[in-house]
């Protein structure tokens, strides 16, 4: 049977643990009682022995633990022994004056520690104290100071080393949340340990204080209240004060060690007993001469003789164990070494051949001029920037995109360089460093400068000085700096090929992301019904047109209600762009809800209709090639003037001819967004900017 608080195996710790925050509220309120109410003997003999046990334990785990935020709640705790001592201090204290008598733990540490001498005990006492307060207290007190000094310095890099390691896919998004945390943690933690520093040496002074104020009470008290001899006074009242002071001194040298333990403990795999053994012990040469030293001593007449040679012998005994032990780890290591090399000579053809197929999807090789924009110690550089990028493709496309490489390539020239998709490069620019690239102007007075191209989207800029910006932005002038330059490129780039970088892998971690929300959907998308890689080609087919596959749940809903009847991915592409209307029209419309659209005179496009053949299970526009481009020189020059005056202008057609006229400019014209009438969605006003004709026909 099992009761509240208790299982089969006994107490546990979730059980004690429970109701700990009571228990501190308790033990404080504890601590004010002490300070007022007068306890008797025996409760002071329990609370003196709890609190020199508490210090004990403290230091044993202070000792054992490898991280000192593994107990980051120390500062806190060490006020809270600090403030326990202090109000024992002052109820023993008034058992002492009042009653001569504070129990037996004082009159022990006052009588068998000291031998119930006064004088021993003040230099005992004054010695604990000096060696706390001058020794111990303040070299922590420095070593906190200059620890919370450099965590706080060191964060910036930490947290750029964190998000670089995020942006290249070291390590996962909640990974690199645990290691901020961790990093912040550490800078409280060092902050916290400065200021506990001053609890432990207000206790030290406060210990002296005491110590003098109660001396001097009791000689009052005894010799002039009750009449007693100055011997007799002495014997008892600062006798007891004195082991007092022992009592409430050396909990407080525990806690005093154990902060400055805390504080100069560096992160480590072991506890410290074992890195202390294991790096004192590995250098057999110096146990050695170690025990050759303590052997001669030994034989200086006036030296006691059986302590060194214990000690030389001690040493000796170490020195053959250790030597022993670094014979046997030489030989290990160059037996591994040779396994090592024989195994990296059989491999390493065969790695070297692997490596050389691995292909990164997307990269960046840079010139060595601008190898400064990609270092990831750099705050606001290219990979500082990756991680919003891929977010930012994330939210607008629906799909992650790899992590992009960083390398430099000293075959480029000084200021070029590359965007790769596959290993293949697909775009190139270049890029001047402490300038800025302006954009546009008034086209009324020129600026000064580089005159060039914006890699991006191919627009007249300059590159201009720093010093020229404000002249730029006057002048009308878009200034953009070589990072943002890059990035925009890189931007364009990966939305232009990302149906080039998503794989069958990328598609089947959509599909168990979408099977946590909507498994009944995924459930019903068996091999039976549609396979894998029809699925990535119409995944392939959106993407090609920036269509955005956010919403993957009803992509796949489509593909299911459709997939009885085609498996063909262009037409089931075309039934899930009528789906997303909505969605494609978002990308497209203005605040008035409004399409800028040109479209083909009516007879033009009955004519394309028409040009359309069935060729097995494929249907192919068969037009002739010099008839073919006369549509493509139509549609551009339609286009011409309502593009020049900026905005979104979507060329609107009917559903049968959608995708045989994307295929006819897809590459002379690649930027040109095509719609159907039936990927209109409802509520969407038509505005018409032009009509597509050709008047001689051939």
């Amino acid at each position: 049977m099992k009761t509240k608080g208790f299982n089969e195996d006994g107490i546990t710790l979730q059980s004690i643990f429970k109701h700990s925050e009571y228990g501190l509220a308790i033990g404080v309120v504890c601590i004010l009682t002490v300070l007022i109410i007068p306890l008797p003997t025996f409760l002071l003999d329990i609370l003196l022995t709890v609190n020199i046990s508490l210090s004990f334990l403290v230091l044993l785990v202070s000792l054992h633990v490898k991280r000192a935020l593994e107990i980051s709640s120390f500062p806190s705790l060490l006020l809270f022994l600090t403030l326990f001592r202090l109000a024992l201090n002052v109820a023993s204290t008034r058992l002492i004056l009042m009653n001569g008598d504070a129990g037996g733990v004082i009159a022990s540490f006052g009588t068998f520690v000291v031998g119930g001498n006064v004088v021993i005990g003040m230099v005992i006492f004054l010695i604990l104290t000096i060696i706390q307060f001058v020794v111990i207290t303040k070299g922590a007190t420095r070593v906190a100071e200059v620890a919370a000094r450099f965590t706080l310095d060191a964060m910036p890099g930490k947290q750029m080393s964190i998000d670089a390691d995020l942006n290249s896919g070291v390590i996962t998004e909640g990974e690199a949340r645990e290691r901020r945390k961790d990093v912040a943690h550490e800078a409280e933690f060092y902050g916290s340990m400065d200021g506990a520093g001053k609890f432990v040496s207000g206790d030290a002074i406060a210990g002296i204080i005491i110590t003098l104020v109660n001396i001097g009470g009791g000689m009052v008290i005894g010799g002039l209240m009750q009449g007693m001899r100055i011997s007799d006074s002495l014997s008892t009242y600062t006798l007891l004060t004195v082991g007092d002071g022992l009592v409430s001194q050396i909990p407080s040298l525990l806690n005093a060690t154990s902060a400055a333990l805390l504080i100069t403990k560096a992160s480590s795999k072991s506890n410290l007993g074992k890195e202390l053994s294991s790096q004192l012990l590995t250098i057999p040469r110096a146990t050695g001469i170690a025990a050759g030293t303590l052997a001669f001593f030994s034989f200086i007449p006036g030296l006691p003789k059986i302590p060194f040679i214990m000690m030389s012998a001690i040493f000796g005994v170490l020195f053959y164990i250790t030597r022993k032990e670094s014979i046997k780890s030489e030989v290990d290591k160059d037996l591994k070494k040779q396994q090592t090399t024989k195994m990296k000579d059989k491999v390493e053809s065969e790695d070297d051949f692997e490596a050389l197929l691995q292909v990164d999807r997307v990269g960046i090789e840079v010139g060595y001029k601008l190898v400064n924009f990609v270092d990831p110690k750099k705050k606001g550089g290219v990979l500082s920037r990756i991680g919003t990028l891929r977010k930012q493709l994330a939210r607008e496309l629906g799909v992650i995109i790899p992590p992009i490489r960083l390398r430099d390539n000293l075959q480029l020239n000084p200021n070029e360089y590359n965007i790769k998709i596959k290993g293949q490069t697909v775009a190139k620019g270049e890029l001047i460093p402490d300038s800025l690239l302006a954009l546009g102007g008034d086209g009324q007075k020129p600026i000064e400068g580089v005159i060039t191209t914006d890699p991006a989207y191919g627009l007249p800029s300059v590159w201009i000085p720093e010093s020229k910006k404000e002249d730029a932005m006057s002048l009308d002038y878009t200034v953009i700096d070589p990072t943002s330059v890059l990035m925009t490129h890189l931007t364009e780039i990966v939305k232009s090929h990302s149906h080039e970088i998503v794989t069958r892998e990328d598609i089947q971690k959509l599909i168990e992301n979408l099977k946590k929300i909507s498994p009944t959907l995924v459930s019903e998308l068996t091999p039976n019904v549609l396979s894998l890689s029809v699925v990535q080609e119409v995944i392939r087919n959106l993407l090609k047109e920036r269509a955005s596959i956010r919403d993957f749940s009803t992509i796949l809903e489509t593909l299911i209600d459709y997939a009885p009847s085609t498996k063909d991915p262009e037409i089931l592409t075309e039934c899930v762009r009528q789906r997303l209307c909505r969605t494609l029209c978002g990308q497209y419309q203005d605040d008035e809800n409004k399409i800028s659209t040109i479209t083909f005179e009516p007879k033009l496009e009955q004519e394309i209709v028409n040009s359309i053949q069935e060729t097995g299970n494929k249907s192919v526009l068969a037009l002739e090639p010099t008839y073919a481009q006369q549509i493509i020189d139509a549609i551009a020059t339609t286009m011409k003037k309502p593009f020049a005056s900026g905005g979104n202008i979507v060329f609107l057609t009917s559903s049968a001819i959608r995708n045989h006229v994307r295929k006819l400019t897809e590459n002379p014209l690649p930027y040109l967004p095509i719609l159907s009438y039936k990927e209109i969605a409802p509520g969407i006003q038509i505005e018409s900017l032009g009509v597509v004709s050709i008047t001689n026909e051939n």
